[in-house]
This record gives structure tokens, sequence and C-alpha cells, in this order.
């Protein structure tokens, strides 16, 4: 029996110089790159992603990673055969409703923009925020630690693993508690408290946009981030897509739910293999890779073919 593509869309924290490398090795991708970094107003931005450290700012590293993954889509759609499902873990979750079909790729990338514009927009006016991985906490204790520095949970990635947001001031003394209690923690390099309460308010205005883009049909499921449940529908990708901003992403469920959907090879579009490690860790069944693990094109193609045949 023939197996069962999963495609996987990263977050924020691996960006890096050459992420837009690979995709280029095919014409109609580099097409495509070469149209949004001569774009007056996407340009910049995606110039910077590549020239400097400020390619960790939220403004910077959103549309970023979007466009680095849906340029690899392209170079890799025209001969893979239809995934299953695709997941995206954060802003991933966006550019997975382009790797389906729903949103124009463009369109994708700008409204990356605009979801960056809004969540940094909840700074404003107050304290700088921070995002912390937290795993191997002692059971039961979790709760208790984030309620004390004024964090919250913010993407459960495992039965022990988590990714917290609160505020900036109070990370390193986060971090500090969770390793003196025997766990471990990692002050990630994100400026917003992403899927927390602190960013409620940049909810109500990215529905406004959704409501107002243009959507087609989905190819295949997308996995909600705040259910893990597969959306076949434009109606509930509006509905969840802004909710997630301010509300934890059960990614844990969503590995899960591969399994449960008879997911049996996954590919990461990169940059970063984080979410192909997490995967095969949780679910050692499924093969999983990230394309930034390969050099050539060709080589993705060989190993999915092997996988999936």
């Amino acid at each position: 029996m023939a197996g069962r593509l999963a495609i996987l869309c990263p977050g924020q924290g691996a960006q890096h110089a050459g992420m837009f490398d690979l995709a280029r090795l095919d014409p109609g991708a580099s097409r495509l790159l070469d149209d949004w970094f001569a774009d007056p107003a996407l340009g910049p931005l995606l110039h910077a992603s590549v020239e400097g450290e400020a390619r960790f700012a939220n403004r910077i590293a959103q549309p970023s990673i979007v466009a680095a993954s849906l340029a690899m889509w392209t170079a890799l759609r025209p001969s893979l055969p239809e995934p299953a499902l695709v997941a995206g873990y954060s802003i991933g979750e966006l550019t997975a409703y382009g790797v389906a079909g729903a949103l124009d790729a463009g369109a994708a990338v700008n409204l990356a923009v605009e979801r960056a514009r809004l969540m940094d927009a909840c700074l404003e006016g107050g304290s700088a925020q921070a995002m912390v991985a937290l795993s191997g906490m002692p059971n039961g204790t979790v709760e208790a630690l984030l309620a004390r520095f004024g964090f919250y949970a913010a993407i459960v990635t495992g039965d022990d693993a988590l990714v917290a947001g609160g505020p900036a001031a109070r990370g390193e003394a986060l971090a500090e508690a969770a390793l003196a209690a025997g766990g471990r923690a990692t002050l990630l390099p994100v400026a917003v408290a992403s899927h927390t309460p602190l960013l409620q308010g940049a909810v109500a205005p990215f529905a406004d946009l959704l409501a107002g883009q243009r959507w087609s049909g989905m190819a295949f499921p997308v996995l909600s981030g705040i259910s893990a449940e597969p959306v076949h529908d434009a109606g509930k990708a509006r509905r969840d897509l802004p909710r997630q901003i301010a509300e934890p992403i059960r990614w844990k469920e969503c590995m899960d739910a591969c399994v449960e959907n008879g997911v049996t090879v996954a590919l990461e579009l990169g940059p970063g293999a984080a979410l192909a490690r997490m995967l095969q860790s949780r679910h050692p069944g499924i093969a999983c890779r990230s394309v930034s693990e390969f050099r050539s094109l060709d080589g993705i193609h060989s190993w999915l073919q092997r996988q999936l045949d």
C-alpha cells in the first residue's frame, strides 16, 4: 500500500541567510521569489531576512518564513503526490493554507506582514514580551511555575514539553526556576508572546483582514492548531486562524492527528528541522525529514519516492 504524506510548515526561530537558496534551484520558485524581493513593500523585509540578525524581528521573520516555505512548496509540488494533510506550527499555519491552495501564495505572504504588524502593535505602550521553551518538569509543577512569573502556556509540544509566553523581564527568572526544579529551559529568539492572552488585541483586526481575503477550495485539509482537527473549508479557517494568535497551539495533538489520519511520511518545508525531529521522536513509525537536510531538489524527491512507494 502506498504511503500517505503530510507536509509540515515551520514557525519562527530557524530562519537563516540561505533559507531561500534550495527553492531557487527551481525556475518557477526562483521567479516567484524574484517578484517578492522586487516588491516595494515586501522586498525590504525579505532582504533584511538574509542580510543580518534583523531576520529574528517579528515583522521580518513572519513574512520571510512564509515566503521561504511557499517557495519551496512551489519547487516541489509538481512532482509530489497529493498530501493527506498539511500542518503548520504558529505562523506556519498561515503557510499551510497557502500549501493547501486556499490562499494564493502572494496573499499568504502579505497576510503574514499584516499579522506581524498587528501582533507587534500589542507591544506598544506595554512591557516587552518573551517566549521560553520548557521540558522535563516534574509532574504538576508547570502551571504553578508559569503563574508565579506571569507566563502562559503557548504551544504544547509534548507530554512534558511546552513553549510559554509572558513578560520579557521575567523570562530569565522563569528559566532559572525551571532549571532549579529539575527541568530544562531555553529562551527563544522571539519578541512577542504568541498564542497567549497578551496578543488578544490582534485577533479581531486579523479576523477582519481574513474576512476580506479571497479564499479558494482546499486541495487537502489543514490541521487547526488550536483544536488539532482537520479544516476543510474557508469558513472554519477564517475563525481559527485569528484565534490561534492568542490561544494555545496543541501541537502535540496535531502530531497525534497525523497518525490518526494514516500519515506514514512527513516532509518539513523549512527553514529548520524542528518539526520533523519532534514528529520523529513522538511517532518513530513516521518517516520524517526536513528539506533543510538535503542539498538538492532531486535528493528530496528521491527520498520521498522511496518512502512513499
